[in-house]
Formats: structure tokens, sequence, C-alpha cells
């Protein structure tokens, strides 16, 4: 598959979890993908495995993304992070770091991918969203208000591309086996006192109709799809991929 061979890609978190996958998927199909996260040795490791370029970057120094410009064909905003806290109890300072990292993060790399966008005429923008861009839980204040507002931005951009051959979507999973996602069970389990051995279940798959965890290759293989020559006409939307969570 050669749908984007040379086509520039620039993914974000791409050192493991659905970054990594997104990375692959996009490669297979011709893409130079530049692997951009905080752990220069696994980004360095991906990227050499598929032939690419390494991006130790730092998203919540905002100052240093002000005025940046790139060369992309592809925008893939993944990197995040979690806290599951009351919101009685969640630092404001960690809330902040989120939304710099989830959402303004995103804006000031498409503000500096989008002139190159424009002037070639082609563009894809995809942000991994979350279920939780559509749907709310407890515990999860900065998150949950992280992805709507991505949510939001997601949608200015389709709008604002639209005449320039670029097109903006969100990718709305609901729990992906991800480090990240392994990393909240210990406070799942607390916030809700219940054992470790019951959050997947009990918690993470509770409103799924699907009762397994989303695996990173598939939401790779639909970020992929999404830049290709058939998903021209998908702009403004959310790709939801929640195992029936939201039909609810």
């Amino acid at each position: 598959m050669a749908e984007l061979d040379g086509r520039r890609a620039l993914v974000t978190g791409a050192a493991s979890g659905i970054g990594a996958a997104t990375a692959r998927a996009l490669a297979a199909r011709g893409a130079i993908v530049t692997i951009a996260d905080l752990d220069a040795d696994g980004a360095a490791r991906l990227a050499d495995e598929l032939g690419g370029t390494a991006w130790t970057v730092d998203l919540s120094d905002l100052d240093a993304l002000e005025n940046l410009s790139l060369d992309a064909d592809i925008l893939v905003n993944n990197a995040g992070i979690q806290t599951v806290a009351p919101i009685v109890d969640f630092e404001p300072a960690r809330f902040r770091l989120m939304l710099d990292l989830m959402v303004t993060a995103p804006f000031l790399l498409a503000r500096a991918v989008l002139p190159g966008m424009y002037r070639r005429g082609w563009g894809r923008v995809v942000n991994i969203s979350s279920v939780h861009g559509i749907r709310a839980s407890p515990f999860k204040s900065a998150y949950v208000t992280a992805k709507h507002g991505l949510e939001g931005f997601s949608k200015v951009v389709a709008l604002e591309g639209a005449t320039h051959g670029v097109t903006s979507n969100c990718v709305d999973p609901g729990y992906v086996r991800t480090p990240l996602v392994e990393k909240q069970i210990a406070d799942q389990a607390r916030v809700h006192g219940i054992p470790e051995s019951e959050v997947i279940q009990t918690v993470m798959l509770a409103e799924a109709a699907i009762k397994r965890l989303v695996e990173p290759e598939e939401v790779g293989e639909l970020v992929a799809w999404l830049c290709g020559p058939h998903s021209g006409m998908i702009t403004g939307t959310s790709q939801l991929m929640d195992g029936g969570w939201s039909a609810r």
C-alpha cells in the first residue's frame, strides 16, 4: 500500500501506545513519519524502525511552540496524560497542564502546519480524542474538559480548512490497551473503592456493549484511513471506536 507515498506525517506522543501504532500504520502506507515524544530513546527507536525522524519535544512548553513553522502534510495530535481524582482533590496546576498539553499544544501545532497545507492544497489533521470527548465520567474533570475542547477545535479546523483541501477529524476510542490506561488502574480502584482486579470490567468496560479494550492498532488503522484517498469528504466528525458506549 503506497496511498500516502511521500506524504510527511507528524505524530505526537508516538513513542508508544496509540501514537506508535498510528506511526506504523502511516509508514506502512508510504508516509514519512516524524515521531514526536518526550521519550527521546523511544522516539529514536521507532524512527529507526520506520525510517523516519525523531523529534524530542515537551509539548507542555507552550512558549517553545508559539513561533514554530512545521512542514507536514498530516498532523496527528495524540499526546496526552491522565489524572483520576475527585474535583475537590484535583490540583489546579495539574488541571492547567492537561489542558495545555491536550488543547493548547494541538492548536499551536495546527497553527504551525496549516500554512504549508494551505499552500499545497492538501492536508489531514487527526485529533486523538476519546469517548470522553462526547461523554463524561466522574473523577476525570481535566481529561473530559480537554477532550471536549479538542473536539470543538477540530471542528473549527475543518471549517477553516475546507476550501484549502484540509480535513480535520477526531478519533474517539473507548479504553485502549496502552500504558496510559494501565497506569489508571490503581487510581481507579482507589477512587471507586474496588480492588484493582475489578477495574477493567467494573469501570472501564461498564458502559461498552463490546466487553474488551480497544487495541492500539485498531486506532492506528482508522487514523491512517482518515488520511488516505477515500476520506476527502469526511471532515468535522468524531469517529467513535467505543464498543457501543455512546449508543446508550
